[in-house]
């Protein structure tokens, strides 16, 4: 009789498992495949709607504080609406333009839930319903008390949804654009490495009703300081984007004192300092910083990245953009909230207290109608939205006055000159 083989327990146990042990090792080998790509966190993440329906909560816990408003805007079948949440002491603005203003903007791409998780955070510390630990709560009440700050908690919702049915690497908007690239400053142009799965800019600036609603609402709120927040790394970036330089004089050495600050107390010196086109590696063109600093002329305009595992295979997208794990999820958000008070409290002084903005912003036509309308809408609430019925016609018209005021002027001009030809010529009677 043939003996039967006794296998040790060890070694059974490895026989029946080495078919998951190689699977995990093609797995960490090879990014391409799905199968190990990490999933969102439920546990840890809201999905969209669960967040927008806690911040309308928040809101209508705290009319004195926060207000809310939903911008819609369309182009070519394709329709986007964004979330933008006000506070200011009182519960409503008021037509004083000497308070000091912040417009931070969150989610602009879909992948990088984290960003709105911070942004709720923010609200939830600037409702009093958290506190931020080791800051003084009356200083930070009279610097709030002298603030108005505009939060777009998630910049593309459409983008978001892609990723919340499982493209998990999705960064653009609903028809695949993306929103940071689509701005009006250096546009369209492409570098060596460009990749239409990433950075498709559209077909024209401000193609994009997303871009559309941000930039009347840069436009109409006119801040002091913008910031874009983003993850993918640790980084605190100043303009340019598109170019491997930052501005030059003091208004740039005031941005870059103010980083400097946010990096030792609030990044541990971990963060890249500088303008995003020469610290990433790669310029960057038609982004919303860069419009925001050169157009609306926000005496600062940041980039923040909150967060990026750069240890991750580049296919496990949802690893590498967002926190994974409740100890570093809970880091990222406490280190950047703090770090936000901290410019609410620093930005002023570092404009040293003045609020008033540059008298040299130029801007279009079409901008400054679609900033004005939008301010008005935004103050005098739904009464208002039969203008948006007539923009266009109110631009045509506006053009057509400007024309019309041109070609008379020439008349008239030309008129002058002739007659007073006329006289010179005319022969003298003896």
């Amino acid at each position: 009789m043939r003996r039967r083989h006794h296998f040790p327990l060890i070694s059974y146990a490895v026989f029946l498992l080495s078919p998951l042990l190689l699977l995990l090792v093609l797995g960490e080998t090879n990014p391409s495949d799905s199968s190990f790509v990490t999933p969102i966190n439920w546990d840890l993440y809201h999905s969209s709607d669960d967040l927008m329906e806690q911040i309308h909560s928040l809101v209508h816990r705290h009319p004195d504080k926060l207000s809310i408003e939903l911008i819609k805007s369309g182009n070519k079948g394709y329709n986007a609406e964004v979330n933008v949440v006000t506070y200011c002491r009182g519960g409503k603005e008021s037509d004083d333009r000497s308070n000091f203003r912040i417009l931070l903007t969150f989610g602009q791409h879909g992948r990088e839930l984290i960003t709105s998780e911070l942004a709720f955070r923010i609200l939830s510390i600037l409702s009093e319903e958290q506190f931020l630990p080791n800051k003084n709560g009356g200083i930070l009440k009279n610097t709030l008390d002298k603030l108005v700050i505009k939060m777009v908690p998630i910049e593309n919702p459409n983008g978001r949804k892609r990723v919340e049915s499982g493209d998990l690497c999705e960064r653009r908007n609903g028809r695949g654009v993306d929103l940071n690239r689509n701005w009006g400053v250096d546009w369209g142009k492409k570098e060596k490495d460009y990749d239409p799965s990433e950075e498709n800019p559209g077909t024209a600036p401000f193609s994009e009703p997303e871009t559309q609603i941000m930039r009347k609402l840069a436009i109409s709120f006119d801040p002091h300081i913008w910031i874009n927040v983003h993850s993918g790394m640790e980084a605190l970036f100043m303009p340019y984007d598109h170019k491997n330089i930052t501005p030059e004089g003091l208004p740039s050495q005031k941005m870059r004192t103010l980083l400097e600050k946010l990096n030792k107390f609030h990044c541990h010196d971990r963060c890249m300092i500088g303008s995003g086109g020469g610290s990433v590696g790669y310029l960057a063109h038609g982004t919303a910083t860069d419009y925001i600093y050169d157009v609306v002329k926000a005496p600062m305009a940041f980039t923040f990245e909150i967060y990026g595992d750069n240890q991750t295979a580049s296919r496990d997208c949802f690893k590498m953009f967002n926190p994974v794990d409740l100890p570093n999820f809970k880091r990222v958000l406490n280190d950047w909230s703090a770090a936000f008070f901290t410019i609410f409290q620093l930005g002023p002084l570092h404009l040293d207290g003045n609020t008033s903005k540059a008298a040299d912003k130029w801007v279009s036509i079409d901008e400054y109608l679609d900033g004005y309308l939008v301010e008005r809408k935004n103050r005098y609430g739904k009464n208002m939205e039969v203008i948006d019925v007539g923009m266009q016609e109110i631009k045509t018209y506006f053009r057509l006055f400007l024309l019309s005021s041109v070609l008379l002027m020439f008349m008239f001009c030309s008129r002058i000159a002739k007659s007073k030809y006329s006289r010179n010529s005319m022969p003298v009677l003896p």
